[in-house]
């Protein structure tokens, strides 16, 4: 749920006593309400009434809300409140009470995995949660929905009310004692497990988390474990959300029903009346019902939208990100943003990425990119056929040293500063060492971010603007996209709607400098050839109808044994992908 003029309208219109707008804000808020509820309350089974108890305070107070822009923050800031006043509680709750109320009902860990089909490191990371401190799920309960473009940095200060340097001190503890709660969750799952791990009894708790993660420091069998994690955020930004369960369909209605304008006396008087017995449905009915939405979300094979992304090392790093909506709207764009305007005549399209190999030079030249990168200012090793242009790239801070030996006309930017594994670097970093790739006078293509480029306070956005407020010059945005939708067809319309959003949001050209069908949650991680070659054909000929979609590029030229993506084999010969690339028109 994004920040928008038709959300803001809604607001406006529920405030004034309008019962539809109230039904339609009720309803828009129930997905994010709960997800956050249900994760900071592992799935208690009081988290239905909480959720109740938030509409009703959110209902009482929306006639003196004064900013209805700021309404997500408020409402976040509310959910927030009740799940501490409700941990408050439950902490004077006799034990014995507290272990009946855990028997009755799956936790929030499981019906993530359950309703979202996940498996692979997303199981992991879901399951992972029950091992955290209760401080620590709330946390990750708003910073999960943050990955996920859902909410923003912002959201989170104004909801934990800390102020932004805190919000991310606190982020990067719960990002610790949650790695270390994925380590245990894997080696509690191994195939053959370590003898020497402690004794536990199958309960998840801070002193078992202490034991096991001590073992797992000092066994050699164990200590890979952490080792081997993909990065939470990558995880994270391709989970949508958790479905609100059958009982709550009923509630923007009966909230509607009891709502009444502040002219007629005001509010939300009496509250929902909605206890456990007055909004389920039946046991049984409520059960069916879940098998039923269950089944209508597997059978059609569907998966949730996302782009993986991936580093120069030959796909050795790898995660998931956020497929913005098509009609996701765009945020205020920053001041320096020229609109994209596409150049007349033929221009240079078709692009790969490409590290060192045998038959680099004969494949650049038969696959008929016009143009290629090597995430570094030179292509050492790399030899360029006549026609085919080189584009350097600063890939970190420390290869700004090195900007005085890029040649060419176009410099990209900074490779996904947004992962600890690449350039990893703040927006202020890079905002720094900016002017530096300024004074080459070449044509500057902002860093590529890893996931969430159109995000709102997201780290490009960020960078986007910061750039702005200093009249720094970057003339392209570059993006990285990875999906793990193997159908052709709904593979083409997420990288579209990506694309489309990424632009909608900055209004610059864009360079698509990675991309590929890859899949690092779990499952397949590459479709069959065939399937990737028909994506290669049908992305193309989409991005050629995007004008302002001023080049692309291939993941990648290089064809490796583990590779699903690669083009050209060591010999030269030209995979199935490699085929429907050559294909591809070379030029628009």
């Amino acid at each position: 749920m994004s920040e928008n003029p038709m959300l803001e309208e809604t607001v406006v219109a529920a405030r004034s006593g309008d019962r539809e707008s109230v039904a339609a804000l009720v309803e828009a808020c129930l997905p994010l309400l709960y997800n956050v509820v249900g994760r900071a309350l592992d799935g208690h089974p009081d988290v239905d009434d909480v959720v109740q108890e938030t509409v009703v305070k959110v209902l009482r107070g929306l006639p003196a809300l004064r900013e209805p822009a700021k309404f997500r923050s408020w409402l976040i800031a509310i959910a927030v409140r009740q799940i501490r006043d409700h941990q408050a509680v439950r902490r004077e709750v006799a034990d014995r009470h507290t272990t009946l109320d855990r028997a009755s009902a799956p936790d929030f860990a499981d019906l993530t995995v359950l309703r979202l089909g996940l498996s692979g490191e997303r199981r992991e990371i879901a399951e992972a949660t029950r091992w955290l401190d209760p401080s620590h799920r709330e946390t990750l309960s708003l910073w999960w929905l943050e990955q996920a473009g859902e909410l923003t940095r912002a959201d989170l200060a104004v909801a934990l009310e800390l102020p932004p340097a805190q919000v991310a001190v606190r982020v990067q503890r719960m990002r610790e004692q949650l790695d270390t709660a994925r380590s245990i969750v894997r080696v509690l799952k191994a195939e053959t497990r370590c003898p020497g791990l402690p004794g536990w009894d199958g309960e998840p708790s801070s002193v078992a988390r202490k034991r096991f993660a001590r073992h797992i420091a000092e066994c050699r069998a164990c200590s890979g474990a952490p080792e081997r994690l993909i990065p939470a955020e990558r995880l994270l930004a391709g989970i949508l959300l958790v479905p609100v369960p059958v009982e709550f369909h009923p509630l923007p209605r009966l909230a509607a029903r009891q709502f009444s304008a502040p002219s007629s006396g005001g509010g939300f008087g009496k509250g929902l009346g909605l206890g456990k017995s007055a909004i389920a449905v039946p046991a049984v009915a409520a059960s069916v019902a879940g098998v039923i939405a269950f089944g209508t979300l597997h059978g059609s094979d569907a998966r949730p939208a996302a782009n993986v992304t991936s580093g120069p090392s030959a796909a050795v790093t790898a995660g998931a990100g956020r497929t913005p909506q098509t009609g996701e709207p765009a945020a205020a764009k920053p001041k320096a943003a020229p609109k994209a305007a596409p150049k007349p005549g033929k221009a240079c399209l078709k692009g790969v990425a490409s590290w060192r190999f045998s038959a680099s030079k004969k494949a650049l030249k038969a696959s008929g990119a016009c143009w290629f990168y090597s995430w570094g200012v030179g292509h050492d090793g790399i030899a360029s056929p006549s026609g085919v242009e080189f584009v350097p790239m600063i890939r970190a801070a420390s290869d700004v040293k090195d900007v005085s030996r890029a040649k060419g006309r176009y410099l990209l930017g900074f490779n996904e500063p947004d992962l600890r594994e690449q350039a990893n670097m703040t927006v202020e970093q890079a905002l720094d060492l900016w002017p530096r790739l300024m004074r080459t006078g070449k044509k500057l293509g902002s860093p590529a971010v890893a996931v969430n480029a159109a995000a709102p306070g997201g780290w490009l956005d960020r960078f986007l603007r910061g750039a702005a407020a200093r009249h720094y010059r970057v003339d392209f945005v570059t993006v990285h996209w990875y999906g793990y939708d193997f159908r052709t067809k709904p593979a083409v319309s997420q990288l579209r709607s990506y694309l489309t959003a990424v632009h909608k949001r900055y209004g610059k050209p864009i360079w698509l400098t990675e991309y590929a069908l890859m899949n690092f949650g779990g499952g397949p991680k590459y479709p069959s050839p065939k399937n990737q070659a028909a994506f290669i054909t049908a992305s193309a000929k989409m991005i050629g109808k995007l004008p302002y979609v001023q080049r692309y590029a291939w993941f990648g030229l290089p064809s490796t044994p583990d590779s699903g993506t690669g083009l050209y084999r060591a010999d030269g010969t030209p995979t199935a992908m490699g085929t429907a690339f050559r294909r591809a028109p070379r030029t628009r």
